[in-house]
C-alpha cells in the first residue's frame, strides 16, 4: 500500500501533474496540501477520474486546503480548524486499509513568515502555537494505527537542509522549530519514516526555492514534508521515497511528492 503526501500548490492548476504521478507510480492514498480552491469549486469529477473513490477536502480560495483520495472506504472524517484561525489546514480520515484500520491526519502546518521572532512577526507566533496544538492534541488522543503527514513546514535534522549553520536563524530550521516539533514526535512516539529508514547522515530534501534557476543541481533543499507513524505501524513500513525529480517537470511546484509503503 502506497500513501502519498504532497504540497500541490493549487491543485487545479497541477492536475495535469497529478495524474503523470498517478499513472506512473499508482498510489493507494494521496494527501495534499495546498490545493488553493473553494469547496465549491473543487474539481471532483476530475479527481475521480483519476481513480479514486474515496475524496474528502476542506479548501478555500487561493490558500491552504487539504485533501484525502483513497482508494479504499473512509469510514470518519474530521477537519479541525485548528486554532479557530479560519484556515483550511487539517483533515482527519479514518480508512479501511487491507492492514486494517488506519487514523490518518493530513496537516498544512503555517510557514511562519520571515522573521523568526514572535514578538515582530505574528506569523511566526501562530505557527509555534499550531505546532503547540498539534502535540497536546495527541497526547490526549492517542489511537493505534496512527500517520500523520503533511507540509509541516519545519526541517529538523541537519541533514534535512542545505547548511545547517547557515539556515540556524532561517524560518524552518530554527532551535525553537525543531524543538516544537520534537516534542511533537514525542508525543506519541512518532516513527520519522524517510529519515528512519535512510538514516542520520543522508540529506533528504522535499523543497526546494522557485528562486533557484537549477533546483537540483544546485540542491539547496530543505526536507519540509513529512510521514509520521505510530510504533504499531513500524514493523508493517517497507519503503520510503522522495520524487525529487517532479521538481523538475514543467510547472512544478516547489514541493515534491514523498511516500512510503507499507
Amino acid at each position: 500500500m502506497k500513501i502519498i503526501s504532497w504540497n500541490i500548490n493549487s491543485l487545479r492548476l497541477r492536475l495535469p501533474l497529478l495524474k503523470k504521478f498517478i499513472d506512473n507510480y499508482r498510489p493507494d492514498i494521496i494527501c495534499l496540501q495546498e490545493i488553493k480552491v473553494s469547496n465549491d469549486d473543487f474539481p471532483l469529477a476530475e479527481v475521480r477520474d483519476l481513480g479514486f473513490d474515496f475524496i474528502e477536502f476542506d479548501g478555500e480560495k487561493s490558500y491552504n486546503g487539504v485533501a484525502i483520495f483513497s482508494k479504499y472506504p473512509i469510514s470518519k472524517i474530521e477537519k479541525i480548524d485548528i486554532l479557530n484561525y479560519g484556515h483550511k489546514r487539517h483533515i482527519f480520515a479514518q480508512i479501511k486499509t487491507p492492514i486494517g484500520e488506519i487514523n490518518l491526519h493530513n496537516f498544512y502546518v503555517p510557514a511562519g513568515g520571515d522573521i523568526p521572532d514572535v514578538a515582530l512577526n505574528n506569523k511566526f507566533d501562530h505557527k509555534l502555537k499550531f505546532v503547540d496544538w498539534m502535540s497536546e492534541y495527541f497526547l490526549k488522543n492517542s489511537q493505534p494505527k496512527t500517520i500523520i503527514l503533511g507540509d509541516f513546514n519545519i526541517a529538523p535534522k541537519p541533514q534535512d537542509v542545505w547548511s545547517h549553520k547557515q539556515l540556524l536563524k532561517v524560518v524552518s530550521h530554527t532551535p525553537i522549530e525543531v524543538e516544537k516539533l520534537e516534542k511533537l514526535q514525542k508525543s506519541l512516539n512518532f516513527v520519522d519514516t524517510h529519515r528512519f529508514l535512510a538514516g542520520e547522515d543522508l540529506k533528504l530534501y522535499s523543497w526546494w526555492s522557485y528562486r533557484a534557476k537549477d533546483p537540483l543541481q544546485s540542491d539547496r533543499g530543505r526536507r519540509l514534508d513529512h510521514i509520521w507513524i505510530t510504533q504499531d505501524l513500524k514493523s508493517a513500513l517497507k519503503d520510503a521515497k522522495i520524487y525529487r525529480d517532479f521538481r523538475l517537470e514543467k510547472a512544478p511546484s516547489d514541493h515534491v511528492p514523498i511516500e512510503i509503503s507499507i
